[in-house]
């Protein structure tokens, strides 16, 4: 898999514009098994369900919503909550280099929702929120409400860094990233030219041409986009928007209600920005300024339509036809491995849930165990075996999955290598499960409002250094100790400050 999604990150950036990291982000962070238990609750009318299959946690009440705001928007609400394919939503949720992580700190609006039968009472938005950095184990997305003021109608204890929605990310008016009963809308906003010939750069507008990334931007659905936007804002007679782009670049996209050119094509004039006055106009949301991941992935070879999520796939590639049944997992069970001991090829396989020798006897294991204790050099096959515990080559792809939140699916592997009843040795498989579960106790923290950001905000890497020590502090639960010098400094000032 590690040679495969190499290959594949040079051949995109050979062929396209797009981040290199998207290859590994489709592999693992949206399991087979996660859409196929999340569909099916979603099928049954389980939202609740689906969403807790699909690593988010559920942080509204209906019945208070309803009592608070009526029961029309309550109504309107669990409407929505009922169509909700999270799922599909983690799918097309914004992600950042070099891993692809979903990008912390985020609030992001679903739909917004009017003022109910009480006066006075400020539009509800429907949002989902990733955790900060130091806390996104799991990669866990919460979804909850915001009722237009400083934070939540009914929050949890945990505080949130950024709890007003992101202008730049909002997908409210791109229901079908969400919904599923919208998802025949992707390919049409999907963005990107239908052909790859030599007229799209005349078509592209020079500020835009002169990037070197400019065939990731969907620049033939930009006025379309604005047009949807200013409506929504309110100002349905045209005007201006920002675009935001990579590299600090703003763009200022100008652009009249129904206005064409002579040959049919949307009317916009593109400026750049410098600031000021452009800081205040409508941002153009993220899913309107690029093309569709997915899209790019497939007219580069990088991805079939059989890995993209079912209701993707159909959206892209209507003539696809899905396999029947449920799709292959992967299985648990291993094959027997030769490895060459002693002038021989001798097997290694599972034995009553245990990785073991399976061409010696048990009595020549025991001898040889007891070598090994004494320093001494066990057979080729204990060495073997000693290797897939400690560094085994599967070890990348089961980061991957734990980086990505799919600690189901890298068990699975781990156990389908050393067997289910296996105990795990000292070395780097062991080390990077027991950092997850830190990692996780951390996320427990931050949910249950134990411990803060404070004024030290750093993001351990567990396997470069040593694993975060934790000391008291008055006005947190728990901060992580500094890893850097400068940040190690800064807290002791402030410390003696304090104190």
């Amino acid at each position: 898999m590690g040679t495969q999604i190499a290959n594949g990150e040079s051949r995109l950036s050979q062929r396209s514009s797009l981040p290199s990291f998207w290859p590994r982000v489709r592999a693992f962070a949206v399991p087979a098994s996660v859409i196929e238990t999340a569909t099916a609750r979603r099928m049954a009318g389980d939202w609740a369900g689906a969403c807790a299959a699909a690593g988010f946690d559920v942080d509204l009440n209906l019945r208070s919503v309803g009592r608070d705001y009526g029961r029309e928007i309550a109504g309107r609400i669990r409407g929505d909550l009922r169509s909700l394919a999270p799922d599909l939503l983690r799918w097309h949720m914004p992600r950042i280099a070099p891993d692809g992580l979903l990008r912390p700190g985020l609030t992001l609006t679903l739909a917004t929702y009017g003022t109910g039968a009480r006066e006075g009472r400020q539009p509800l938005h429907l949002v989902v929120r990733t955790p900060p950095a130091w806390a996104d184990a799991g990669q866990r997305i919460s979804l909850a409400l915001w009722d237009g003021g400083g934070g939540c109608r009914h929050p949890h204890p945990h505080p949130h860094p950024h709890p007003r929605p992101n202008r730049r990310f909002r997908v409210d008016l791109h229901r079908h990233l969400w919904d599923a009963g919208r998802t025949d809308e992707l390919r049409l906003r999907a963005g990107g030219f239908e052909s790859s010939g030599d007229e799209q750069p005349a078509l592209v507008p020079g500020p835009v041409r002169s990037l070197s990334y400019w065939r990731s931007c969907a620049v033939d659905r930009w006025a379309d986009e604005a047009r949807m936007l200013l409506r929504a804002e309110g100002l349905s007679g045209g005007g201006a928007v920002l675009v935001r782009l990579r590299g600090r670049h703003r763009l200022v996209l100008e652009v009249g209600e129904g206005a064409e050119r002579s040959d049919g094509s949307p009317a916009l004039r593109i400026a750049a920005s410098s600031g000021g006055r452009a800081s205040a106009l409508p941002v153009l949301p993220d899913a309107a300024t690029w093309v569709l991941p997915d899209l790019e992935l497939l007219r580069t070879g990088l991805i079939d339509a059989g890995r993209l999520h079912p209701l993707v796939a159909s959206a892209l590639v209507p003539d696809h036809s899905p396999p029947p049944g449920p799709s292959p997992a992967s299985d648990p069970a291993v094959r027997p491995r030769l490895v060459d001991c002693r002038g021989a090829r001798h097997r290694i396989g599972l034995v009553d849930g245990v990785l073991a020798p399976l061409d010696h006897d048990p009595e020549e294991v025991r001898r040889e165990d007891l070598l090994a204790a004494l320093t001494g050099t066990p057979l080729p096959c204990l060495q073997a075996i000693d290797e897939a515990h400690r560094r085994p080559d599967c070890l990348p792809d089961v980061r991957e999955r734990l980086d990505h939140g799919d600690i189901a699916g890298a068990l699975a592997v781990v156990e389908g290598l050393l067997g289910p009843d296996a105990v795990l040795r000292d070395g780097a498989l062991r080390d990077e499960l027991e950092a997850v579960a830190r990692r996780r106790i951390t996320y427990g923290l931050f949910r249950a409002g134990l411990i803060g950001p404070g004024p030290v905000r750093v993001r351990y890497d567990e396997r470069a250094g040593r694993p975060p020590q934790y000391r008291a502090h008055p006005r947190n639960a728990l901060l992580p100790e500094p890893r850097h010098a400068a940040h190690a400094a800064h807290a002791a000032r402030r410390d003696r400050a304090f104190f």
